[in-house]
C-alpha cells in the first residue's frame, strides 16, 4: 500500500469518524417532516418584522462594529494567514464602555411599540468582545466599567413582555489567538462552549443568529457537536444560514462537509441577504438585514433611512416572502438616537392601520416589481401599491373570485375581473404615501408558495393605442442558442402569450439584441414588452427605432428591471408630445462588459395600420 493509498484511507476514517462524533438524531434540518417544520418556523413567517441591535464598546468611538478595528484578520475570507495584530485604541474601547442608561425594558417596550415581533441583539462581533459574563473569556462586559450582563437584562425584558428572542454571534473572532490556528481544536471548543453558555443560561432563546467563519475547510469546525448541542438546549429553535458561511473548502486539501447532512443542517432555517432587499422567493423563508443609519452600530446623529423608506422595505419584504430585521446602533450610554427613533415610532404608527397586510400573511401571488407588490392570508389578499402606472393597474386573473375591494384606510376600491383580467383603480385622493394597501376579499383562500402571475397592461389601455401592427412581423436576433423557440416567434408578435417560458433567446454576448421588421413605415403608438418571470438579463433594455434599418434613434431606455414595460412613443409637435412616431424597423438590445444573452417572452406592437 503507497504512501497516497494511506493518505487517503487516514482521510476516510477521519472524515467517517467526524460525521459520526456526534448524535444528530435532534436536529430538525435533517430529521422533522415538513409538517414539524411548518409548525416550528410558523411564527417566524407570520412575524414579519424584528429589531436587530449592533452595539458594543465601539460607540465609544462612534466605530464600525468590528469592521472598523485596524488590525490583521486572520485566516479570513481569502483563507491566507496573517499574524494576528491589535489596535490599541479600538481594543480599549471596553475600558470606557459604561452605558449607564441602558434600559433592556424600554428597549423591549420601544420595539414592541415600533411593531416588531422579535430582536436579535450582539452577543460576540468578529472583534471578540463578549457582551455576556462568559466564563472562558476575560475579553467581555464584566470587564468593562460597566461590569453587568448586557445579556441577561436583555433575555429576561423579552422573556417578561413575550417578546422572541434572538441571540447574535460571530463565529468569526479577529481578536481571540487560537482563532483558526494549527488544527483550530481550541478555538472551536471555545466558541461552541460560548454558544452553550448563551444557549444553556438565558432561558428560552428563539433564534441563534450566526455571523460567519473565516476561509478554511470544514474539518477544523465540529459543526455537528455544535448543531447537537444546541437542540439539545434548545429543540425549537430556528437557526439562519450563516454557522458554516465562508467555510471552504478552498485548496485541495481543504475537507469540504463530511455528509450530505451536515451540508444541510449549517444551511440552517432561513436566508439572509444583506443590505438590501432579497428577492421574490416564497418558497424558501428568509430575512433581509438593513441598517437605519450611516452604517450597523452607532455612527453620530444623523445620515438615518426615511421612515416611508423603511415602511417600503418592510412591505417589499413580506410581499416578495421574507421578513425584515431591521438595525439600530445605540449611543454608548444605551439610549436609541432620536433620527433613528424617529424611524421606529413611524413605523409603528403606520402598521397600526396596515398591520393586517402584513403580520401573518404570505408573498405573492403577484411578483412585486417598482409598482408594489401582494400578500394573502386565507381569504383576503392585499395589494401594496407604490406607483399608479398611468395606464392603469390591471393583474393576471386569479383562481379565485373577488367578493369586495376596499383600501385599509377604508375608503373604496372599484375592480373588474374578466376571465383573462382583474383591474383595480383608486380614487386620487385616497392614494396614499408611501404605499395605498388594497385588500381583497375572495371566495377562497389562495394557496401558498406560488406566483400565479404579474401586473400586466389594462387591455382597455391597449385598445386605445391601436391596432396590433406585429402579428405578420419578421424577426431577426443577432445569434440564435440551444434555447432558442423558433416555433413559437410566430406568435412572439400577436398579444397572444407563447406556449414556452419564453420565445425567443439569443447566445452569450456583449451586445445580444432583437431586430422587428414590420414589413412596411407605419405609426407606432406603443410597444409592450414581456420579460420571462423572475429574469432579469434584460436590466438596461434599450429601444430604438428607424424607417430604413440603417439610421436608428434610440427612444427608450429601462430605469428598473419589470416583469413588463409599456412604451409609448410620442413625437414633439406645436410645443406638446403627440403620440405616434413613423418606423418599419424596432431593435431591442442590452449592452454590458460581462456576455450574456437577451430573451424576451413577448413583444407586442401597437399603432395604425
Amino acid at each position: 500500500m503507497n504512501g497516497t493509498t494511506l493518505s487517503t484511507l487516514a482521510l476516510f476514517l477521519l472524515t467517517t469518524l467526524w460525521a459520526r462524533a456526534a448524535d444528530l438524531s435532534n436536529v430538525p434540518q435533517i430529521h422533522e417532516t415538513a409538517e414539524q417544520r411548518d409548525a416550528r418556523m410558523q411564527w417566524f413567517r407570520d412575524a414579519k418584522f424584528g429589531m436587530f441591535i449592533h452595539w458594543g464598546p465601539c460607540s465609544v468611538g462612534s466605530k464600525e462594529i468590528g469592521w472598523d478595528r485596524k488590525a490583521n484578520r486572520p485566516w479570513d475570507i481569502n483563507g491566507i494567514q496573517t499574524p494576528r495584530t491589535e489596535d490599541p485604541v479600538y481594543d480599549n474601547y471596553y475600558k470606557q464602555f459604561n452605558p449607564t442608561k441602558y434600559d433592556a425594558d424600554e428597549w423591549v417596550r420601544f420595539a414592541k411599540e415600533s411593531g416588531m415581533k422579535y430582536m436579535v441583539l450582539i452577543t460576540k462581533h468578529h472583534d471578540g468582545f463578549a457582551q455576556f459574563d462568559s466564563k472562558v473569556s476575560n475579553h467581555s462586559i464584566m470587564a468593562s466599567p460597566y461590569g453587568r450582563d448586557i445579556v441577561r437584562a436583555y433575555a429576561d425584558a423579552c422573556h417578561k413582555q413575550g417578546m422572541k428572542l434572538g441571540l447574535y454571534y460571530s463565529t468569526r473572532d479577529w481578536y481571540h489567538p487560537d482563532y483558526l490556528v494549527g488544527d483550530n481544536v481550541k478555538y472551536d471548543e471555545f466558541y461552541r462552549t460560548q454558544v452553550k453558555e448563551l444557549l444553556a443560561s438565558y432561558g428560552t432563546v428563539d433564534v441563534m443568529w450566526f455571523d460567519h467563519v473565516g476561509g478554511q475547510d470544514w474539518g477544523k469546525w465540529k459543526f455537528d457537536e455544535l448543531f447537537s448541542m444546541m437542540y439539545r438546549l434548545q429543540p425549537k429553535l430556528i437557526v439562519n444560514d450563516r454557522a458554516a458561511k465562508f467555510c471552504g473548502p478552498r485548496t485541495p486539501d481543504d475537507r469540504g462537509p463530511a455528509t450530505p447532512e451536515i451540508a444541510k443542517m449549517t444551511k440552517g432555517d432561513y436566508y439572509t441577504p444583506e443590505g438590501s432587499i432579497g428577492a421574490m422567493d416564497v418558497v424558501k423563508d428568509w430575512e433581509s438585514c438593513i441598517h437605519v443609519g450611516r452604517g450597523w452600530s452607532y455612527h453620530g446623529e444623523d445620515g438615518f433611512k426615511g421612515p416611508e423608506d423603511c415602511i417600503k422595505m418592510l412591505v417589499s419584504c413580506t410581499t416578495g416572502g421574507g421578513n425584515l430585521l431591521l438595525n439600530f446602533g445605540p449611543r454608548p450610554d444605551g439610549t436609541f438616537a432620536e433620527g433613528e427613533a424617529k424611524v421606529a415610532r413611524a413605523m409603528g404608527e403606520w402598521l397600526k392601520t396596515y398591520g393586517d397586510a402584513i403580520y401573518g400573511t404570505r408573498g405573492g401571488p403577484y411578483r412585486n416589481g417598482s409598482w408594489g407588490g401582494s400578500c394573502h392570508r386565507d381569504k383576503k389578499l392585499y395589494l401594496h401599491v407604490y406607483q399608479w402606472p398611468k395606464v392603469g393597474l390591471a393583474f393576471d386573473m386569479l383562481p379565485a373570485k373577488v367578493l369586495s375591494a376596499r383600501t385599509l384606510t377604508g375608503s373604496p376600491a372599484t375592480f373588474t375581473q374578466t376571465d383573462n383580467e382583474l383591474s383595480i383603480s383608486v380614487a386620487d385622493k385616497d392614494r396614499a404615501t408611501p404605499v395605498t394597501v388594497i385588500e381583497l376579499t375572495l371566495d377562497r383562500t389562495l394557496e401558498t408558495g406560488r406566483t400565479i402571475g404579474v401586473v400586466r397592461t389594462p387591455k382597455a389601455y391597449l385598445s386605445q393605442v391601436g391596432a396590433i401592427l406585429s402579428e405578420d412581423s419578421k424577426l431577426e436576433i443577432s445569434s440564435s442558442s440551444q434555447w432558442n423557440q423558433v416555433k413559437d416567434h410566430a406568435r412572439l408578435f400577436t398579444g397572444d402569450r407563447p406556449a414556452s417560458g419564453f420565445a425567443f433567446h439569443t447566445g452569450d454576448e456583449k451586445n445580444p439584441w432583437a431586430k422587428i421588421d414590420l414589413g412596411a413605415v407605419k405609426t407606432v403608438n406603443a410597444i409592450e414588452i414581456e420579460n420571462r418571470p423572475n429574469d432579469r438579463r434584460t436590466d438596461g433594455l434599450i429601444l430604438s427605432i428607424s424607417e430604413d434599418g440603417k439610421k436608428w434613434e434610440e427612444v427608450w431606455k429601462a430605469k428598473e428591471w419589470e416583469s413588463s414595460w409599456v412604451v409609448p412613443l410620442t413625437h414633439f409637435d406645436a410645443g406638446i408630445d403627440t403620440p405616434g412616431r413613423q418606423a418599419r424597423f424596432i431593435k431591442l438590445e442590452t449592452k454590458g462588459n460581462s456576455p450574456r444573452p437577451l430573451l424576451l417572452q413577448r413583444i407586442t406592437v401597437y399603432g395604425v395600420k
